[in-house]
């Protein structure tokens, strides 16, 4: 695996004439062969911090929170940081400092408020703030703080997020550090509601499901034979909600009380993308030749 967390500096005298929200060009890297996620539609964002691009997010505007987060693996180092929230100022002003921001204490700005979610959203909701990029998948410092933007979290049940998602990124962590040998890269997302979509505050999307896969090309051949179907794609989705359906995630009603309905299904990237087909209507393609 590469040691360090893989980003692209900017230089200070270009920061103000960048555009980091409404195309993907800067931050192609963080995509197998360049090559973003076709069949959804949204606001591509390049996300920057302390002028160095960390990640990227596809964003939808209308329900305030990321369709899906786009990164590559980094063996992690350290503790995870301290929870400092940060929000996306071009979403809100397309002329402004495309660096990420922290959130100061007092009002936000009403064009802030208007444009994504913030904290106030999240604050006496039945909702975490669920990471698509999580801090725990990078090595530096600087890195795993990047990934604490509301950009890049949607509402996500406390017992999903702390119970068999977390499991699941902890997985893929252990997996890809032990067995990747190239680099890794990895996208995350969601599935909304078919119909009668959930609101926080009528104001943040809430998603049915999440969704993640990755695709490492290069890997050790010699892994166990539990791993096979785990190289070089592999996915899964998992319930954010406990009354959904079991068509795509079957229910283990041997799990822990406070977990059940929470389950995370890994499978195929094929079969991914079959489910994510059929809720989008869409064809959804997550890596280009899936990973071939």
């Amino acid at each position: 695996m590469p040691g360090l967390c893989t980003s692209l500096l900017i230089l200070a005298f270009t920061t103000s004439s960048v555009a980091d929200v409404g195309d993907f060009t800067p931050c192609l890297q963080f995509f197998y062969r360049s090559w973003p996620p076709k069949g959804l539609a949204g606001t591509p964002i390049c996300q920057r911090y302390n002028n160095t691009y960390h990640f990227a997010t596809l964003y939808s505007r209308p329900r305030r929170s990321p369709w899906l987060s786009a990164y590559l693996y980094t063996v992690p180092t350290g503790k995870r940081p301290k929870a400092s929230w940060k929000y996306e100022p071009q979403l809100a002003y397309p002329a402004a400092d495309g660096n990420m921001m922290p959130f100061l204490p007092g009002p936000v700005d009403q064009n802030v408020v208007e444009s994504q979610a913030v904290e106030l959203d999240y604050i006496n909701s039945t909702y975490s703030r669920g990471h698509l990029n999580p801090s725990l998948h990078h090595q530096t410092y600087q890195c795993r703080s990047s990934t604490f933007t509301l950009t890049n979290v949607v509402p996500q049940k406390k017992w999903s997020n702390d119970g068999p998602w977390e499991i699941l990124e902890q997985t893929v962590n252990k997996t890809l550090a032990a067995y990747c040998l190239g680099e890794a890269y990895i996208v995350t997302g969601i599935i909304p509601y078919q119909k009668d979509e959930h609101w926080i505050k009528n104001r943040v999307a809430v998603p049915e499901y999440l969704w993640s896969a990755y695709c490492c090309p290069k890997y050790n051949h010699t892994i166990p034979n539990r791993l096979k179907d785990a190289f070089p794609t592999f996915a899964a989705i998992g319930r954010n909600d406990p009354n959904s359906t079991e068509e795509i995630v079957p229910i283990d009603k041997t799990a822990k009380k406070q977990f059940r309905g929470y389950d995370v299904r890994q499978m195929s990237l094929n079969s991914l993308e079959m489910y994510l087909k059929d809720r989008f209507n869409t064809v959804v393609s997550v890596f280009n030749e899936q990973c071939a």
